[in-house]
């Protein structure tokens, strides 16, 4: 037996986002009925590194698809290591044997399926006439969530744009005109507040440790895609949002331990109760999504093994089909 190696490049070229999206709604709705295994992540903390390493393993179980990522968090490490905040790997087994079939550059696919799952949370919890795009955070994650939504939504005429340094924020608006021209209006946004107030569809991206969008920011009918909330102890919102929204979660397990709720949880501010729905539920149909065009929609995001798996086996096949990668014996 021979496994698949494929670098994260490979894995780039081989991908779309379109064929993500479809593959991790997939996924959503697999969970949501009840058919899949997957433990919550597992975390080792490197606290005088300020990193963290994650275990992922997941099991469609309908799918036959199984899979485990292994995946870092540095904050520091562009300035510090130069080398990427965020970098995984991912092996693919065969559910039959346990055998590794691949093992793959999975920093791509994190970024990827993280993209489709703000996407896929937009379709069912966003206004279908949304328009305006509020991004707090102009990093990598961002431009993925941007480019997501625009496969979901045509009609998008206008994206804010906020960071915390001027150059990350001006090269992000200039790199999306390139790529979109005239399609969508990118604007420089001066602060946070300008960023959120009127826009239909907030996108949270940051590894912020305090509230950066505050509740007089947010009027009736917004959604919001928390993306950056994804250890203990990070948080994007003023609690006060939360007591007013619908929210959505992944995963219960792992949003409750370090998604956007965990501070208001850990708090009293919130409880179980006002969480509404896994993403999961809603997509299979179980529960409902918005209901109301004056609801304030939050989707809690914290990646899901399943997302990774579903995504790392279309690689896998279309790396077969192209004959890309290289073989090698390892077990």
């Amino acid at each position: 037996m021979e496994t698949l190696i494929l670098t994260d490049d490979e894995v780039k070229r081989l991908l779309s986002l379109s064929e993500v999206i479809v593959a991790v709604e997939s996924a959503f709705k697999q969970k949501g009925l009840g058919r899949v295994q997957m433990p919550a992540k597992i975390y080792l903390y490197y606290k005088k590194y300020n990193g963290d390493l994650r275990a992922m393993p997941a099991f469609l179980e309908d799918l036959d698809i199984s899979a485990v990522k292994i995946v870092n968090v540095h904050p520091d490490n562009p300035i510090k290591n130069y080398v990427p905040t965020v970098m995984a790997v991912i092996i693919l087994t065969d559910p039959a044997t346990g055998a590794p079939i691949a093992i793959m550059g999975g920093t791509t696919i994190t970024d990827m399926r993280t993209g489709a799952a703000g996407s896929i949370a937009a379709k069912y919890l966003a206004r279908n006439d949304s328009k305006v795009i509020g991004l707090v955070g102009a990093g990598a994650q961002a431009k993925t969530q941007l480019m997501a939504l625009l496969e979901a939504y045509e009609n998008l005429e206008e994206v804010r744009v906020w960071s915390r340094t001027e150059e990350t924020k001006k090269h992000f608006v200039t790199e999306i005109t390139q790529v979109y021209g005239n399609a969508i209006h990118a604007i420089p946004a001066t602060n946070i507040q300008k960023t959120v107030e009127g826009a239909d569809i907030v996108v949270t991206a940051t590894p912020s440790r305090k509230p950066l969008v505050m509740n007089n920011m947010v009027s009736a009918g917004t959604h919001i895609n928390c993306i950056g909330a994804d250890a203990v102890g990070k948080e994007e919102l003023d609690p006060k949002i939360l007591k007013r929204a619908k929210i959505v979660v992944d995963d219960w397990a792992q949003a409750s331990h370090s998604g956007e709720i965990n501070i208001p949880l850990s708090r009293g501010i919130i409880t179980k109760n006002d969480v509404w729905a896994e993403i999961g539920e809603i997509v299979a149909g179980l529960k409902t999504g918005r209901q109301r065009k004056d609801e304030i929609t939050v989707f809690t995001s914290t990646g899901l093994a399943v997302q990774d798996a579903v995504t790392a086996k279309i690689a896998y096949c279309k790396a077969i089909a192209a004959k890309v990668g290289r073989f090698m014996k390892i077990t």
